[in-house]
């Protein structure tokens, strides 16, 4: 073992680093030109896959990088949503003061919330968190002089991005809006996974014992993360409104919660662009293939499907499929 191994291992991690920042970069790309060739309907799916794949990532926050399994995000993802939806209505329809006010609400929610579920683990955290979803479901649905009830909120108006700005009444519009919210949180994030915070939380996830041992207030950062992850849902709640102009307690349930989670796992848990990822292919399985005539009505089986096969054939996600690097290598004696 020298120092050519050493220069080959270096060589193959930065064409590595490189060839995911130009994949990164030519996604990005795609996304940007995706209303100058794609039709209304398919915008308007591409608007909400996004909306959905931040709601994921606000998952994998928890159950990725933490290590707590959640099934209750869709609670904050609602509370995010009905209050951009009274905001809109009531207040403003600018989208910066309807996202921030989301975001803060949402992380308020998670405050007591969280600081019941932080001190639990494993399957009873995951528990909790349901019981925690199916209340805010339960609160949309009866609290009617807030929420509407089953009838929803709906004459939401057309956003306004920032203050001065012309209201976003086409589709290709709102999808840009919506990008950039997505690109700008989801580079959050990702500066995020690099800081002490975040290697704190991975040994949370790894050996709790260990980091309480030397010092570190556990259910402290379980519980920051936890509330970061809601106002992240929460905005992700206000973007959804912004794209459907219409609110209900639908979307503050379960099916919601089962899908987040379930893009993260089908995603690679852990991985930020497989829960984007993971995002995409459940919404597509769900929305898209469910409704193909061969299949119309099947599309719960056919996520139930995907489920199983990534489960046996991607044991560790859609982020641990590994494409063949076209790079050289010298072989030492």
């Amino acid at each position: 073992m020298n120092r050519t191994a050493t220069t080959g291992a270096g060589t193959a991690g930065t064409a590595g680093a490189a060839g995911r920042r130009l994949s990164a970069a030519a996604v990005v790309l795609a996304l940007a030109v995706a209303p100058f060739v794609l039709g209304p309907y398919a915008i308007g799916t591409l608007s909400r896959i996004l909306v959905f794949a931040l709601l994921a990532v606000s998952v994998n926050l928890l159950t990725g990088l933490t290590g707590l399994p959640t099934l209750g995000q869709s609670a904050h993802f609602g509370v995010g949503a009905y209050t951009a939806a009274i905001v809109a209505t009531r207040l403003t329809d600018v989208g910066l003061f309807q996202l921030l006010i989301a975001a803060g609400v949402s992380a308020l929610v998670a405050v007591p919330t969280g600081w019941l579920a932080v001190r639990a683990r494993g399957v009873v955290f995951l528990m909790l968190t349901l019981a925690i979803g199916e209340i805010a479901y339960s609160a949309a649905v009866n609290w009617k002089p807030v929420t509407n009830g089953t009838d929803g909120i709906s004459g939401i108006p057309p956003v306004v991005p920032l203050p001065g700005m012309p209201a976003l009444a086409l589709d290709g519009l709102v999808y840009f809006h919506v990008l950039a919210v997505f690109l700008l949180l989801l580079a959050a994030v990702t500066r995020l996974g690099s800081t002490p915070f975040a290697l704190a939380l991975r040994g949370i996830r790894d050996n709790e014992p260990r980091m309480r041992a030397i010092g570190y207030p556990t259910r402290r950062y379980a519980l920051t993360v936890y509330c970061g992850a809601g106002a992240l849902a929460g905005v992700a709640g206000a973007l959804w409104v912004s794209v459907q102009r219409f609110v209900s307690p639908g979307d503050a349930g379960f099916e919601i919660a089962a899908l987040a989670l379930l893009a993260v796992v089908i995603g690679g848990s852990g991985s930020l662009w497989g829960a984007c990822a993971g995002a995409a292919l459940v919404w597509l399985t769900r929305d898209y293939l469910g409704n193909l005539e061969a299949v119309a009505g099947r599309g719960p089986l056919l996520l139930g499907l995907l489920f199983v096969v990534a489960v046996y054939a991607l044991p560790r996600g859609l982020a641990g499929v590994r494409l063949p690097l076209m790079t050289t290598r010298k072989r030492t004696t």
